[in-house]
């Protein structure tokens, strides 16, 4: 496991559907070290913190496997690293094997896994289509958040070295999956809402769930 490049960028103003929108979802690869700190990349900022940001959303990863993927639901769209987003684009962990609380370390830096990317209108704004947002979510190809740490400098070619996990094993297609396409799951949403490293956000959302299945 790896990471492929490490890309940032700053928020931009951009026209969209004819409203003038702030966005950060313009990402670049840079070359050499960069310095992760808790709440993002050095060079990297998020625009709207409500949606993406803070520090259970301090790095966005999404596997490189997906772009072959997206280059033949996408057929002349140009997918250079970073089109999704992402401020890791990895090779080797994917949603099905990376678990809420996993820990890695990536250069001089540990990680945390959180939870799932969920596609805003953003992300159809960098496609230039409002159809990318669900065909996103139900492709199931997420990608992943991660909380940071420990600070420290990663770079493109750095390694992605498992450390630890919570003692429950839940995976980041999990929690798409309960979200998304099994809401009706109570023995998964149960396992969930126990989950200490997933954000407190998914857990109240999940714990409501749960609550209006067991009142049926």
């Amino acid at each position: 496991m790896r990471i492929l490049s490490v890309n940032v960028g700053l928020p931009r103003q951009v026209n969209w559907q004819g409203k003038l929108v702030t966005t950060g979802i313009f990402k670049e690869p840079v070359n050499g070290p960069v310095m992760l700190r808790t709440l993002n990349l050095e060079g990297d900022r998020q625009a709207d913190l409500t949606v993406r940001g803070g520090a259970d959303k301090a790095v966005y990863a999404y596997p490189s496997e997906h772009y072959a993927y997206w280059r033949a639901e996408l057929p002349g769209v140009d997918l250079p690293w970073g089109m999704f987003g992402e401020n890791f684009t990895t090779e080797g962990l994917l949603e099905e094997a990376a678990c809420i609380g996993d820990k890695f370390r990536i250069g001089d830096t540990e990680v945390i896994v959180t939870e799932p990317r969920l596609p805003c209108y953003k992300l159809g704004l960098k496609f230039g289509r409002a159809d990318i947002i669900k065909r996103f979510l139900a492709s199931r190809r997420s990608g992943f958040y991660f909380a940071v740490a420990r600070e420290g400098m990663v770079a493109a070619g750095d390694e992605i070295q498992f450390i630890g996990h919570e003692q429950q094993e839940t995976a980041v297609a999990d929690i798409t999956r309960l979200y998304a396409f099994e809401k009706d799951d109570v023995k998964g949403l149960r396992r969930v809402v126990e989950l200490e490293a997933l954000p407190e956000s998914w857990k109240s959302y999940f714990q409501h769930q749960l609550e209006k299945r067991q009142r049926r």
